[in-house]
């Protein structure tokens, strides 16, 4: 029986040593995969992909890119979750596709003023906000955007480091519903930020636009797994009502 949402985040841990005589069932780590893409995304451009592996002399490779931690030495499955902020045009693409195989067989006349806003956010909005060339375009908006911002309220992240940003925040969302997803089923896994990123690229093959988000070791808790009681900040000292 899965646990519950508040049962599976109090389970879930980060786990650096595996049961080496247990295997998991590659199934239900896909379907926590999948769980991953339901995840809150900025604009639903969801910029992501997840590498799952299984494959156990990949595994080693990844082992070694991965410093050779114990949350990767005894990982019996891997997921790696990669941000594509690259691939905004197709995605954009995608989102426009959808709303227009959702609008139905209508002239663009005929568009409500709700439908026309959906499709100039994808058409206009998005590329005004990701299309940069090597960064110059991206702080000329910076700057039109800040001197807006001094008359009206506005949106001022348009850099490309900010919409880096952006991608990795989505990406991890989708990270930690992918955790939640296997603490749920019982399964355990370990968030890797300590990993050589280009080798992780080369071993996936990745293209020079796809970053590294997290590595993710997957596996089932040994006892010595956890390598201490949970240490959180106070909640009163991070919790502020406004």
């Amino acid at each position: 029986m899965e646990k519950t949402v508040t049962e599976a985040i109090n389970y879930r841990r980060s786990v650096r040593i595996f049961r080496e005589d247990l295997e998991l069932d590659s199934e239900k780590v896909k379907q926590c995969i999948q769980n991953s893409t339901l995840a809150a995304t900025s604009s639903n451009l969801q910029l992501w992909e997840f590498y799952h592996v299984k494959d156990k002399e990949v595994l080693k490779k990844m082992t070694v890119a991965c410093l050779g931690q114990n949350a990767a030495k005894y990982s019996k499955e891997m997921v790696v979750v990669v941000a594509r902020k690259d691939l905004w045009r197709k995605r954009a693409q995608a989102n426009i596709s959808f709303l227009k195989a959702g609008m139905g067989d209508k002239k663009p006349s005929e568009y409500s003023g709700r439908e026309k806003f959906a499709l100039n956010y994808y058409s206009k909005l998005i590329p005004t906000v990701y299309f940069d060339i090597l960064g110059i375009l991206g702080w000329i908006k910076f700057l039109i955007f800040q001197l807006v911002g001094l008359f009206k309220p506005t949106y001022r992240q348009v850099r490309n480091s900010d919409m880096r940003i952006v991608a990795h925040k989505s990406a991890g969302l989708a990270a930690q519903n992918f955790m939640i997803s296997m603490a749920a089923m019982g399964y355990d896994t370990c968030p890797m930020e300590g990993s050589d990123t280009w080798r992780v690229k080369k071993i996936l093959g990745l293209p020079q636009g796809a970053e590294i988000n997290m590595v993710i070791g997957c596996g089932i808790r040994d006892e010595k797994g956890i390598y201490g009681e949970r240490f959180r900040i106070p909640f009163k000292e991070v919790y502020r009502e406004v």
